[in-house]
């Protein structure tokens, strides 16, 4: 099932790969979660979520308890009345000042399907600033919702850096990261959906708490770019490589592919 949610690097083309190389386990840990493809994929019997994006696990957390009630009135929302660029940039500037998460949580995801490309991108004062995007008729993912609301019912979502998050885990947990991933060329940064950045040396951290979480018998995979950097931090890993087509660029005709891997730091 794809998520409800269109995301820069989102891995729902790629779930059959990671899925071949998840080892059972008795919980699930994403400290990186994104729009959830991997979540939303394996059978696990407990899942633990966490992103540092707040607005992101806001949602999540809105569709979990809110039910079919709150994918109605996200429902209500979609009217074509409302998508043009008045009313775009009116629910944005709504969705910045608001304090209501609730109805936080219905913009976002209204942002997410009528914004440029389905980015996610903010000021930096903090403000949500993705264009209007222009579509003839976006597509309310209503049943993405009601399947992402089902198997939300075994899963735990929390605001965490990875740091946080990992360093929680246990014997029976397996953890897949998908981070903002290190760029193929120093021009190529887009690495902030947060607002915060994740440089390399961020990279680095997550990589040797991989290490150590494989040290102590909780496997660890991890996505990212297939480079010189990410092979010698990656060391440790067994390393599964592949190319993948872009599908997030400003550019339509300049979507090619680009080198990924998937590091396995498991114990043998």
């Amino acid at each position: 099932m794809k998520p409800f949610l269109k995301w820069a690097g989102g891995k729902y083309r790629l779930v059959d790969k990671i899925k071949a190389l998840l080892p059972e386990g008795k919980r699930l840990i994403e400290p990186f979660m994104g729009s959830g493809s991997v979540f939303l994929n394996v059978d696990y019997p407990e899942y633990f979520l966490s992103d540092s994006n707040p607005d992101l696990i806001n949602v999540f957390q809105q569709v979990q308890h809110g039910g079919v009630i709150f994918i109605d009135e996200v429902k209500e929302i979609f009217e074509l009345k409302n998508n043009q660029a008045a009313v775009f940039y009116e629910l944005r500037n709504e969705f910045n000042e608001t304090t209501d998460l609730k109805r936080k949580a219905i913009l976002f995801i209204y942002l997410n399907r009528h914004g440029f490309n389905g980015l996610c991108r903010y000021n930096s004062k903090g403000g949500f600033n993705v264009p209007f995007g222009r579509y003839t008729k976006p597509y309310f993912p209503e049943q993405e919702l009601h399947f992402f609301l089902k198997k939300s019912q075994m899963a735990t979502f929390e605001i965490a850096d990875f740091s946080t998050t990992m360093n929680n885990a246990k014997l029976g947990d397996v953890i897949y990261c998908d981070p903002p991933y290190v760029p193929l060329t120093t021009t190529a940064n887009f690495t902030n959906y947060t607002g915060d950045g994740f440089d390399l040396k961020k990279q680095e951290q997550l990589a040797e708490l991989a290490i150590k979480l494989m040290n102590k018998g909780i496997p660890v995979i991890i996505s990212n770019h297939d480079t010189d950097f990410t092979r010698n931090i990656y060391h440790s890993a067994k390393i599964s490589a592949f190319d993948v087509q872009r599908f997030i660029s400003s550019d339509g005709a300049n979507r090619n592919k680009s080198p990924e891997l998937l590091a396995i730091f498991q114990q043998k």
